[in-house]
Order: structure tokens, then C-alpha cells, then sequence
């Protein structure tokens, strides 16, 4: 396990999450994760904290309301938010972490566009 640190381009929004060094990332071609370039890294709760910029988080949700992304609202960047999938976690954005704590990123394609049929084929939370 490592603390990886991140964040949003502006630096205002500044996270810590607690995973692997090896990151297994889902790429997901739904609307908003292919316009945004979002790589998932599905973790619980208790390995992500939330270290600056609490005041400059904005939500969006839309279709079923029931994910909550979160943005910076001075730079505009999503670097994590909690899922529709995985409501008991967050998916961090792996192009928000800073590479210094990341050995490999292994990118596993997967199909937003058909979500309802495929959402058993994204990665477990990882521990």
C-alpha cells in the first residue's frame, strides 16, 4: 500500500488515497467520463481523505442523482467523486495523483455507454 497525494490543476482541491503503486484503472466511455478523460480508482472511503479546498468543491449530478461528481469550481477539474457503482467509496481520477508514488498504470477498457449491462464488469473497490 502507498499514500499517493493529488489534486485538482489549479491546486486548490489537494487529496491523499491509500492504494497500490500498481494502479488498476477502469476507462469508461459513458458521456461524461470520455468528454473529461477520467480514469477510475475505485477505493472505500476510509483509504481517501480530502486535505484542502473542502470550501472549493462544487457537485454536479444528473441522470439518476444518485453519483455526486465533484469539481473545483476555479479550475473545473473532477479529481474524485463517489459513484453510482460503488456508492460505499470514491473513484479517484488516477491522472489527478501526482506520479511521483505510481510504479504502473494498467487501463482496463470498459463499457459506460451500456452501463446497466456492464457495471458487473467494473473493478472491485480496491483495498
Amino acid at each position: 500500500m502507498t499514500t499517493h497525494k493529488g489534486g485538482c490543476h489549479c491546486g486548490r482541491v489537494r487529496f491523499e488515497v491509500d492504494a497500490a503503486a500498481n494502479i488498476k484503472a477502469d476507462q469508461c466511455n459513458c458521456s461524461i467520463c470520455r468528454m473529461s478523460g477520467y480514469l477510475h480508482m475505485i477505493v472505500p472511503k476510509h483509504a481517501f481523505r480530502l486535505l484542502s479546498g473542502a470550501d472549493d468543491v462544487e457537485t454536479y449530478t444528473f441522470n439518476t442523482g444518485v453519483a455526486q461528481h465533484y469539481f473545483c469550481r476555479n479550475c473545473g477539474v473532477k479529481s474524485f467523486y463517489v459513484p453510482r457503482s460503488h456508492p460505499t467509496g470514491y473513484s479517484v481520477n488516477v491522472n489527478c495523483i501526482d506520479p511521483e508514488t505510481i510504479e504502473s498504470v494498467t487501463v482496463n477498457p470498459f463499457d459506460g455507454q451500456q452501463w446497466e449491462q456492464n457495471v458487473s464488469k467494473l473493478s472491485p473497490i480496491s483495498d
